[in-house]
């Protein structure tokens, strides 16, 4: 069994997304000592977002180096993907939505062909079978049923992409209100690393 350990923010050893999707990794890797676990660092390694270049790579023009280099961790990343059972991302709320790097990876995974198509009633998703988990972080508040719902553009946004790819099993490890003072910051960590016991009965 394989996992893919992808985190994208960009505050390094005081990132709480990164501290709960390692907790989420050491939890399946006690249960499953057997899993080969793969490390996606978007923050250290970025991957270039999309631009036309890349789309007229496709129909043979002609690339200079840095396009080939950024095409090329795009099709590792892509392969990484399709290859993994588990997906575990660390994937903070900035400005109400994803870290950019992360929505670049995404677009790089969401290949028409490879992990969707078109049929006659609209898309398919091809990576049913995958079961994700997103260690979640936000500054405020934001889940449902809190005044601020609506501006949840980042576990919304998440959600659609990955079921667009056809992944249903999805799991949201979340602590929020994490800039709300540090007596909210340590309870929301607590509660959240309490919820990853249950992730790999």
């Amino acid at each position: 069994m394989k996992l893919l350990h992808v985190d994208s923010s960009i505050l390094g050893q005081g990132s709480v997304s990164r501290d709960l999707s390692a907790h989420v990794v050491a939890t399946f890797r006690d249960r499953h000592p057997e899993l080969a676990v793969s490390r996606l660092d978007l923050a250290a390694t970025p991957i270039g977002h999309l631009t036309a270049a890349h789309l007229t790579a496709a129909q043979d023009a002609p690339l200079d180096d840095a396009l080939k280099s950024d095409i090329a961790l795009g099709q590792v990343a892509l392969e990484e993907f399709l290859a993994t059972d588990i997906v575990v991302i660390g994937a903070p709320m900035y400005n109400l939505g994803v870290p950019s790097q992360l929505k670049a990876w995404i677009d790089r995974v969401s290949v028409a062909g490879k992990t969707f198509r078109y049929g006659e009633h609209g898309p398919i998703g091809l990576c049913g079978g995958k079961r994700l988990v997103i260690a979640s972080s936000r500054g405020g508040v934001y889940s449902d049923g809190s005044a601020a719902a609506f501006f949840d553009h980042q576990e919304t946004y998440l959600k659609a992409a990955f079921r667009f790819l056809g992944i249903t099993d999805i799991t949201f490890i979340r602590a929020e209100g994490v800039a709300m003072g540090e007596q909210a910051r340590s309870g929301a960590i607590a509660s959240a690393k309490r919820e990853t016991a249950a992730l790999a009965a």
